[in-house]
C-alpha cells in the first residue's frame, strides 16, 4: 500500500512516502508441500522409514518458515525487504539507486534468493514480475512482487524522480 501526502503537502519539506506490501509465496509453499508429500509417500511405498526421511521434512519446514513470504517497505530513505519472519533481510538506501523499472523475470530465474552472475540478484517468492533496481555501482537487484507498478512508483516518488 502506498501512502503519500496530498499534492503540494511536501513543498519545502522532505516528501514522506510509505509503501508496505507482503506477498505470500504460493509457489514456494506449493513446491515444498509437494516435496513433503512425496517424501512421505516414498517412505510408505518402500515400507521403511530411513533417517533421511525424517531430516528432509524438518528441513522443508524450516525453508517454508524462512521463505513463505516477502515483505517490501519503502520508508526512511530506504527500500527494506525481508523473507518470512525477518531473519533474512536487506536494506537498500534510496541514494544507492540510479534507476527503477518494472520487469518480467524468466521462469528460469526461479524463486528464493538467486544470483545470476553478470546479470542480477533476485529475491522472489512467487510469480515472474519484479522491480529492477540499477544501483549507482552498476549492479542490478530485482525484487519479486505482484505489485511491480506500485512498488516502482513508490520508490520513484521517494527518490524524487517520479514523472
Amino acid at each position: 500500500m502506498l501512502n503519500t501526502p496530498a499534492h503540494g503537502d511536501h513543498v519545502g519539506r522532505v516528501l514522506l512516502v510509505e509503501y508496505h506490501h507482503t506477498q505470500t509465496g504460493t509457489v514456494i509453499i506449493a513446491a515444498i508441500g509437494l516435496v513433503f508429500i512425496l517424501t512421505f509417500a516414498t517412505s510408505i511405498a518402500i515400507g521403511s522409514f530411513h533417517p533421511v526421511g525424517a531430516v528432509v521434512p524438518v528441513l522443508l519446514i524450516l525453508v517454508l518458515y524462512l521463505f513463505s513470504s516477502l515483505t517490501v517497505e519503502v520508508r526512511g530513505g530506504s527500500v527494506m525487504l525481508h523473507f518470512g519472519p525477518g531473519l533474512i533481510r536487506k536494506e537498500i538506501r534510496l541514494s544507492e539507486i540510479a534507476e527503477v523499472q518494472p520487469v518480467t523475470n524468466s521462469w528460469l530465474a526461479g524463486w528464493g534468493i538467486r544470483w545470476l552472475p553478470g546479470h542480477y540478484v533476485l529475491w522472489n517468492v512467487s510469480g515472474l514480475r519484479a522491480v529492477e533496481l540499477t544501483l549507482t555501482n552498476g549492479k542490478r537487484f530485482r525484487i519479486g512482487t505482484d505489485e511491480p507498478d506500485e512498488l516502482a512508483r513508490a520508490i520513484q516518488i521517494a527518490r524524487g524522480t517520479a514523472v
